[in-house]
């Protein structure tokens, strides 16, 4: 009686031990055809010890037997089979685990080593496989099928936290992904990696419009030159090695002085190559200058001119929209210019507000009445003005006549007469 499993790895046939242990062997056939074993897995793995395997929670604690389904919760285990004696001598002996008081479920385990025979009096014995299970195909059943038991008519299908679940080992997934690699390799894709998660903070940041974007290799990066240094001195030293497509030393946007490091770019890769070997350390313009293979990754968005000598389309002159018609005004004059506004004065706004203030009690109903009252004073001040006035003048009158009397009183032709 056998059991073909197909694994990530390949196909494994297990031999069931029918005759010396006929409930496990229907338990193990049962819950194979009913794919209850498809897609667990291996939970436990131990080097040299067991791999273990059989519950679909894939935490160690769940799975039940195939009793379950004929006699309820009471057949969820079943007791173990102690006769005839085996024994874990070998590698590859499949067992069921006995999950406390003698009781097995759907849990089983594989020997990964030899000489286990400590686990002969806990352990009933089964099969062979590694990381998972994919399929479990019944060769040969020789147990009749209850009629309390379903089938599915095919495997199910993986579950979502099946599928992005990244705290167990894949099924073709390697368990020391070091293994067999030096340590120049090992430390060469720990710097991929690295650069790798760096340009995926840059994608996000804003700084690179694509993660798996690479700089171009017929660019060169320049520095430490000399300010005096030119893109005519630069391009002419540089093009003994092949052709300079483009040579531009960076300098600052308002002054225009250089900053000291450029971009050469070279028609091809090989001249590159050549010239980085070439120049690194050279002295230009009494400067040693270093030279470097460009990381930046602005030369493929830069515009880049034609070439002369291709022929360029006649461009069309774009139209000019309709001129509005000019107003012809009596005075040319030129406009007033526009004022600033002034800054706040404490001041000038006590003032504005105090104009504000009177400007509306002047136009208030209470100020007309205010001003009626303030019309009568002044009449009854103008006529008491007025008496007075005309009082003094009476007294002036007056006095002007006593001084006349007086006058002609004194008068040489007045004491003449009276002589």
């Amino acid at each position: 009686m056998a059991v073909l499993i197909e694994t990530t790895l390949g196909d494994l046939i297990i031999d069931l031990f029918v005759k010396e242990r006929p409930r496990c062997s229907l338990n193990f056939l049962k819950l194979c055809k009913k794919k209850y074993y498809n897609l667990n897995q291996f939970h436990s793995i131990e080097r040299n010890y067991v791999a273990q395997t059989g519950d679909p929670s894939g935490t160690g604690k769940g799975g039940e037997s195939i009793y379950s389904d004929m006699y309820g919760d009471q057949g969820r285990y079943f007791e173990r089979e102690d006769l005839p004696k085996m024994r874990h001598t070998r590698m590859g002996i499949v067992s069921f685990v006995n999950n406390g008081d003698n009781m097995l479920g759907s849990q089983f385990f594989i020997t990964l080593g030899e000489n286990l025979d400590y686990l002969d009096d806990q352990h009933t014995i089964f099969g062979q496989v590694t990381e998972g299970i994919s399929h479990t195909i019944v060769l040969d059943d020789p147990f009749d099928d209850d009629s309390r038991i379903s089938y599915p008519p095919r495997s199910p299908s993986p579950t979502y936290d099946m599928l992005v679940k990244t705290d167990q080992i894949a099924l073709d997934e390697k368990e020391d992904e070091d293994e067999g690699k030096t340590a120049e390799e090992i430390a060469e894709e720990l710097r991929q990696r690295e650069m790798a998660e760096q340009a995926q903070i840059l994608e996000m940041v804003g700084d690179l419009k694509d993660a798996d974007e690479v700089p171009p290799e017929n660019v060169l990066f320049v520095c430490k030159l000399n300010p005096v240094t030119t893109d005519e001195d630069l391009e002419i030293i540089f093009s003994r090695f092949g052709k300079v497509n483009n040579c531009e030393i960076v300098r600052d946007r308002r002054s225009g002085d250089s900053l000291q490091y450029a971009f050469i770019e070279f028609d091809n890769e090989k001249s590159c190559e050549q010239a980085f070997f070439k120049m690194d350390n050279v002295l230009i313009d009494d400067r040693r200058i270093h030279v470097d293979f460009s990381q930046s990754v602005s030369q493929n968005y830069k515009y880049k001119p034609k070439s002369k000598n291709v022929e360029e389309p006649p461009r069309r002159r774009p139209q000019s929209p309709p001129r509005r018609q000019e107003i012809k005004r009596s005075h040319q004059k030129s406009p007033s210019p526009r004022r600033h506004r002034r800054s706040p004065s404490p001041k000038r706004d006590k003032r504005r507000d105090d104009r504000r203030d009177n400007e509306r009690r002047r136009r208030s109903p209470d100020n007309h009445r205010d001003k009626d009252r303030d019309r009568r004073d002044r009449d009854i001040d103008r006529g008491h003005r007025d008496s007075h006035r005309d009082r003094d003048r009476d007294n002036r009158r007056d006095n002007h006549r006593d001084s006349d009397r007086d006058r002609r009183r004194h008068s040489p032709d007045r004491r003449r007469d009276r002589r």
